[in-house]
Formats: structure tokens, C-alpha cells, sequence
């Protein structure tokens, strides 16, 4: 969906400042938030794409006056309460929370593990062939939906090529939306920055962007 959280190319929000040794958190209940995240993503209840969707659908004002971690923190808890995990009543610590039955749990010595061993984790097996080559120029599809995708707004309607084949992956598109996994060819795509953005930009730049087969058309 178009939304806070795609950004790509636009202007006015000034650039863009590196922290010299930057801590890994700014404040304690940053850490915790993010335990909290990684801890509730194991009880079943949603998966990453949906995780997502949920963070891009905080109203754009919040998303991008928010930090990092409090995005996360509100987007969880718009899961929980979606899901009947937890009632608003609860947040606003008017009602004494009820337990509740989760289809899984992370126990602290498995952390490390999970958060380290995902990287197949999307793959799913083929039950057919690529319909694109590395080399083929294609053309991404121009939407708007009002949905989950990882296809950004910056790159719709736009023409690369397709650099790496990745694997049959999940199809966030759906995924995210709550239609399955429903997994299609996963591509590397590279865009020139002057194909993205006009020719103001820098002919030597280039984007590359990993994108699905229903994300594009032979160009």
C-alpha cells in the first residue's frame, strides 16, 4: 500500500545524518519492545508479511514521527487487538489481563537460534519453471493497492533487468493479506537511478530490488 512507510525518491525530509557509534538502542524500552515483537511472532498468530502490513497501516502522521521501535511496538499490539489477543481495556490498564492460548512460545535459549536461522525460512518448493532468465528485461505492473506489497512505489511502471534468479519463494502479496503463501518466482531486478527518477540522477546509480513474478511483465 502507498503509504508512511514508502518513501523512495520523494523530497523534503531532509538528509539523511550517520550517528557515530551508534548503540544498538537508544533507551531500554527499546530493547524490550524488540523482545517483545520477536516474542510474540512465535505464538503463530501472524506471520512477517502481515507484521509488516501492519506497521504500514499506521496512519502515515504516527509512522513517520514515530521511532523505529515504537512503530514496531504499535503495530504488534494492532495484531494482538485484531486477533482478540488483547482488548483495548487492557492497554489503557482498565482491565486485568486474561491468559490466553497461543499456538506456539520461544523459550529464551532458542532465541539466538531463531533469530539467526531464517534465511530459507520463505522458500517454498517449485511446481514450476522461472518464466523469466537472468539478463531479460522486464517492465514492473503500475498499482496502487490499497493492500499489502513489496512492490515500492518508486519502481512501478518502471523497466530493469533481471540480474539473479532467487528461488520460489512466499508471495508477500498475499501472504501479507491474509490469502496463504501462495509462492511465486522470486527475482533480482536492477534498476538504473535516471529509469527511477529522471535524468537528474547520477547515470552511474542504480537500484536492485527483489521482486516477484506478478510484480512484472517482459519489456
Amino acid at each position: 500500500m502507498n503509504g508512511g512507510q514508502d518513501l523512495g525518491g520523494m523530497q523534503g525530509f531532509g538528509p539523511v545524518v550517520e550517528e557515530i557509534n551508534e548503540p544498538q538502542y537508544h533507551a531500554d524500552w527499546e530493547a524490550r519492545a524488540m523482545a517483545i515483537v520477536v516474542a510474540l511472532g512465535a505464538c503463530g498468530q501472524w506471520n512477517i508479511d502481515q507484521s509488516r502490513h501492519a506497521r504500514e497501516t499506521l496512519p502515515p502522521a504516527d509512522y513517520l514521527s514515530f521511532p523505529y521501535y515504537r512503530i514496531w511496538f504499535e503495530g504488534v499490539q494492532k495484531l494482538m487487538l485484531e486477533r482478540g489477543m488483547i482488548h483495548a481495556e487492557e492497554l489503557d490498564g482498565k482491565l486485568r489481563h486474561q491468559p490466553i492460548a497461543v499456538k506456539g512460545r520461544l523459550e529464551k535459549e532458542d532465541v539466538w537460534t531463531a533469530l539467526h536461522a531464517l534465511g530459507g525460512a520463505a522458500e517454498r518448493p517449485a511446481d514450476s519453471k522461472p518464466a523469466f532468465a537472468q539478463g531479460d528485461a522486464v517492465t514492473t505492473i503500475n498499482i496502487n493497492p490499497t493492500t499489502h506489497t513489496r512492490l515500492p512505489r518508486y519502481a512501478r511502471g518502471k523497466t530493469g533487468t533481471i540480474t539473479k534468479v532467487l528461488g520460489h519463494h512466499v508471495f508477500p502479496d498475499s501472504a501479507g493479506n491474509g490469502l496463504g503463501d501462495d509462492p511465486k518466482w522470486l527475482y533480482q531486478v536492477r534498476f538504473s537511478a535516471q529509469e527511477l527518477w529522471g535524468e537528474q540522477a547520477n547515470p552511474r546509480d542504480c537500484v536492485t530490488l527483489d521482486l516477484w513474478e506478478p510484480h512484472f511483465v517482459r519489456a
